[in-house]
């Protein structure tokens, strides 16, 4: 009685849970759907009733959004500051993660407890001496500035998983490397990194997510409309005094959804893993 009892108890907590989790996915859902919905409409359609479906679809929206925003070139400022962005927190935190894992000591403990503690540090109360120091450096208008900005505000979260990451590789490798005569920089190169495809697999996926998805950022540091990214080009369809086209604005928001949505269920399982494994190992 006392394994049926038990039996019970587990399967009644496994439905609990599945039912949370799929109140979770469809609260999550819903606005995606609604969105998707609405932009087939036509604007008086929308104002008039946003649960209803569309009497005639309207794909044109989708071609009236790509043409308003510019969107192919949109797309590639964002891809601009995207691979500076990713080239420098992957190289940069990749090193600094594997140092700091490695060399024993105060010191490497402090500087790596700094790094963790600016991921607490709210964007808001940093805002306007970053915009100064930004101008001061030549860095703002420009995607490449850009780029580099989210570089130094990406690393933190990257060497705290690729910190906890490293301790998974056995040390006995960089003995031997050391015994064949072998540079610390070519080692880590052709060694420790490929070993490190998980964990860079998860950071290049997070901080994907991050810029693409950042409105705030580049709105304060581009001005040149020419240079603006998706979600600024997408800001340009809000007119003053409340009119707002909302059938393109809901079209560009899923054309700029598709990308990054589709980047994050091809490699979902990944990003878990490496998560997972550089937040707990060692």
């Amino acid at each position: 009685m006392t394994g049926v009892r038990i039996s019970v108890r587990e399967s009644l907590a496994d439905l609990t849970s599945l039912a949370v989790l799929m109140l979770a996915a469809f609260i999550a859902i819903v606005p995606v759907l609604m969105a998707l919905l609405n932009s087939l409409k036509t604007d008086g359609e929308i104002i008039t009733n946003i649960l209803a479906l569309p009497q005639v679809p309207r794909f044109g929206n989708y071609l009236i959004a790509f043409e308003r925003t510019r969107f192919l070139r949109s797309v590639w400022n964002t891809l601009v500051v995207l691979l500076v962005g990713l080239a420098g927190i992957v190289l940069f935190a990749s090193m600094a993660g594997y140092k700091l894992s490695r060399t024993r000591g105060a010191a490497s403990g402090i500087i790596f407890g700094l790094f963790v503690m600016s991921m607490l540090i709210p964007f808001h109360s940093i805002m306007i001496p970053l915009t100064r120091v930004s101008r001061t450096l030549r860095l703002q208008g420009s995607t490449v500035g850009l780029g580099i900005i989210y570089v130094g505000l990406g690393v933190p979260l990257a060497i705290f998983l690729y910190h906890g990451f490293v301790k998974s590789v056995p040390r006995e490798l960089d003995e031997a490397a050391v015994i064949d005569g072998c540079a610390e920089l070519r080692y880590f190169a052709t060694i420790v990194f490929p070993l490190l495809a998980p964990v860079t697999v998860t950071i290049i996926v997070l901080n994907t997510l991050w810029m693409w998805n950042d409105f705030l950022l580049p709105l304060l540091m581009i001005t040149d409309m020419t240079r603006y990214t998706v979600l600024l080009s997408t800001n340009m369809l809000f007119g003053r005094y409340g009119n707002h086209e909302w059938s393109a604005i809901l079209a560009t928001l899923i054309l700029a959804m598709l990308p990054v949505v589709t980047l994050f269920l091809a490699l979902q399982k990944y990003v878990m893993r490496g998560i997972v494994d550089g937040a707990i190992k060692g």
